[in-house]
């Protein structure tokens, strides 16, 4: 199948490092082309194949020789053809140069990003969101996502200055759950007003909380409110919440984990809807 298809001109063979498809491929590690190009970069075959199944474009799709007749790597070269995109057979040591790993993915897949409009959120029955102000962590935010979409959570409001959620240190923390999540992004101040008219509760975790996170009723549609991994929500954001609460803790630590209090709190206010 591998000579039909490069027979039928369906991909390209690149080998060179200094080839300037490949590098534009490795400038989309650095957030101010994944801005300016609009795209982001994925690895493993499994999350692009994945990934086709959802709305996001598949722009570019690369590919090692050594997984070149791969039943599934086939399949989306001739999808990712049919569509416009483009097509491309790596060498390892281009994967390792795009990657900056000595052990890359086999598959990458180059998307167009997809940020949402902030009109997709609305308060209806016992719709749950998760806000994030300026989360600074590649791996706190993917996880965040992965745990948010294992949660039925219905999307991420990204406030302010936070890290990229299309950074490929990200992605690969999601799991696949980039791709699952729709991204709203807000400045502070139309996240406040925003606030201002949202008619369900807002819920944010604060050292100031004087309510146990376990005894509010979450029985209407909810915006999880989380700040960042050092100071956690400021206070001008904090008097945007309908309720502060507090995470109980025991022993020495001073503090949660981010993703890790994320999670806690979302599966307590899920805690009906995911009963078995």
């Amino acid at each position: 199948m591998q000579q039909e298809i490069r027979k039928a001109g369906i991909y390209k063979e690149i080998s060179s490092l200094t080839n300037p498809i490949i590098k534009d491929i490795k400038g989309l590690t650095q957030r101010k082309n994944r801005q300016s190009s609009k795209r982001f970069l994925v690895e493993g075959l499994k999350l692009v194949a994945s990934a086709l199944d959802t709305d996001f474009r598949l722009d570019i799709f690369v590919f090692g020789k050594k997984v070149a007749d791969h039943e599934l790597v086939q399949k989306i070269a001739a999808r990712t053809k049919a569509h416009g995109g483009m097509v491309l057979e790596v060498s390892q040591q281009v994967l390792s140069k795009i990657t900056r790993r000595d052990n890359p993915q086999m598959v990458l897949g180059i998307f167009q990003q997809p940020y949402f409009d902030k009109s997709l959120i609305q308060a209806k029955e016992r719709d749950l969101w998760v806000a994030l102000e300026g989360v600074k962590d590649p791996g706190n935010l993917g996880t965040i996502i992965r745990t948010a979409d294992a949660a039925g959570v219905k999307g991420l409001i990204l406030v302010g200055e936070t890290t990229d959620p299309f950074a490929l240190e990200t992605t690969r923390a999601t799991m696949g759950s980039i791709f699952a999540l729709p991204i709203i992004r807000f400045q502070e101040d139309a996240f406040t007003k925003f606030c201002q008219n949202w008619k369900g509760m807002l819920v944010g975790t604060h050292l100031e909380g004087a309510v146990d996170y376990r005894t509010l009723d979450y029985n209407k549609p909810t915006i999880l409110f989380m700040g960042n991994e050092q100071s956690g929500l400021p206070d001008n954001l904090a008097q945007c919440c309908s309720d502060l609460v507090k995470i109980p803790q025991k022993g020495q630590a001073d503090s949660l984990n981010l993703a890790i209090a994320t999670g806690i709190m979302l599966f307590e206010i899920q805690r009906d809807i995911l009963k078995f």
